[in-house]
């Protein structure tokens, strides 16, 4: 069994209700990523590590904010201009600043955005893995190539610190809060 987009409380209430029915509970998928970082605040890295369960990310790119491809405006082709799964009110300009300087970063290591916004997401080793949602082959080689640089130094993790900052993009944040139906006993 697995669930998708519960906080942290509601993971372990939903943990208990499986175990009492004796069924296995192996994988949380969360949205999460250098600016989306609700399963930090939340604590629910610390309650998937404690309960012994997977994470599999998505969003790990924030639905392509974390890619070059919004550094110099919305192209037309993109989601957010076509009024897909990305809203333009995402990018504001604060946060594209912010993109910028990770991207300056992801440069100073040799690596595209999305292959250290890929690493950072796996970083600790608490997250098992992280869904892409390529729509090119050339975006799944890009992906795996983050494989080729995966850690970081202190140095680096503060100053990526001073700019993925949480950009209020989770759309799914109220469906982590909602409450389940009650149980039968």
């Amino acid at each position: 069994m697995g669930i998708s987009s519960y906080n942290s409380q509601r993971t372990r209430e939903a943990y208990a209700i499986l175990k009492e029915l004796k069924t296995p509970f192996v994988i949380h998928q969360p949205s999460y990523s250098m600016i989306n970082r609700w399963v930090e605040d939340d604590g629910l890295l610390d309650t998937l590590e404690e309960l012994g369960l997977g994470s599999i990310v998505f969003s790990p790119l924030a639905q392509g904010m974390l890619t070059s491809k919004y550094l110099k405006g919305i192209p037309e082709s993109s989601r957010a201009a076509q009024g897909k799964s990305l809203q333009q009110g995402f990018l504001k300009p604060e946060t594209i600043e912010h993109i910028r300087s990770l991207n300056a970063i992801a440069e100073r290591r040799g690596q595209t955005l999305a292959q250290m916004a890929l690493a950072w997401v796996l970083r600790k080793g608490r997250v098992t893995t992280a869904l892409i949602g390529a729509s090119r082959p050339e975006q799944v080689s890009d992906c795996v190539a983050a494989l080729g640089n995966p850690d970081f130094t202190d140095a680096e993790l503060a100053e990526i610190d001073t700019f993925a900052l949480d950009a209020n993009i989770n759309i799914w944040a109220k469906s982590a809060e909602r409450k389940g139906p009650e149980r039968k006993k």
